[in-house]
């Protein structure tokens, strides 16, 4: 209810759909064609010492490749966060991971990464921090409205997936 709240407070419009718990990016893509976007992949990475965290954006039906996006982010390796960490971090689980997750993060210990990909799009696809619900918002209003009022600044980066 939080995610709602705050979305209604900035004055940012959502369409809602409520369904099974998604578990997979097949699942995102049926529930993406139910709302009329694409539901972007979220992942919550390190670096090897777990002193940086990152949560990465990317469309989902790219593969994931950490040699590719490490690089672009000036760190030697990469690896998933720990589901501890996340929940911690962004008060939300695996499976659950979202750009919304960032309103819980007011120390900013999380750095948002956006595959450039992701923004070409008119709507972001994702979920409200519970992977049984997902929202289409406009791209504007996440990087204009939204990120500003959390105070986080995105990294953009280029991912291929090859």
């Amino acid at each position: 209810m939080r995610v709602y709240d705050e979305l209604d407070r900035l004055g940012i419009a959502y369409q809602r759909t409520d369904h099974e718990e998604a578990l997979t990016m097949e699942d995102c893509v049926r529930i993406g064609e139910a709302l009329g976007c694409k539901i972007c992949k979220n992942l919550f990475l390190a670096n090897r010492q777990q002193t940086d965290f990152y949560l990465l954006l990317m469309p989902g039906d790219k593969p994931f490749k950490t040699k590719e996006l490490s690089p672009q982010l000036h760190t030697a390796r990469l690896s998933f966060g720990t589901p501890q960490q996340m929940e911690e971090m962004l008060d939300t689980l695996p499976g659950s991971a979202s750009v919304l997750g960032l309103m819980n993060d007011p120390e900013n210990r999380v750095q948002l990464v956006i595959d450039r990909e992701v923004i070409r799009d008119e709507y972001i696809g994702c979920h409200p921090c519970k992977n049984t619900s997902s929202l289409r918002i406009r791209t504007t209003d996440i990087l204009e409205v939204f990120l500003p009022a959390v105070h986080h600044e995105p990294v953009y980066v280029e991912l291929k997936g090859v």
